[in-house]
């Protein structure tokens, strides 16, 4: 089984260099371990996604824009997260706001060939399938 993801759950990208905290708003009114479960819906960026430090992914625009200025090195930009839809697989028989509730088994894909994950869901208790 895998773990209920909460306000403050760890994540990383493989393009990023740094790790990223969740932010979730308390809309659902669920809480877990004192603090706002997480739904597969939480992934709009620089709301519920803060940046990764700095991307180092060609497929950025900024990243591919500064690699050709310094003749092909590749340069790493500020971080702008872009996810392109929801969590997913989520989980499969648990709610939280209408909404499958995040595990920590969950990923999100960038728009800039990053995956999303989850590394420590910020609960310890809660297992949900």
């Amino acid at each position: 089984m895998a773990i209920q993801v909460t306000m403050g759950a760890n994540l990383m990208c493989t393009m990023g260099v740094a790790p990223s905290a969740l932010m979730v708003l308390p809309t659902s009114f669920t809480l877990v371990d004192n603090k706002p479960a997480a739904n597969i819906m939480d992934f709009k960026p620089f709301v519920n996604i803060m940046p990764f430090g700095m991307c180092k992914s060609p497929s950025n625009p900024a990243v591919a824009a500064a690699t050709a200025a310094a003749m092909g090195t590749l340069t790493p930009m500020p971080c702008t997260p872009m996810p392109v839809g929801p969590w997913m697989p989520g989980s499969s028989t648990c709610m939280v706001g209408n909404f499958p509730a995040l595990n920590n088994n969950s990923k999100c894909m960038c728009a800039f060939a990053g995956t999303i994950s989850i590394t420590n869901p910020g609960s310890t208790t809660t297992m949900i399938p």
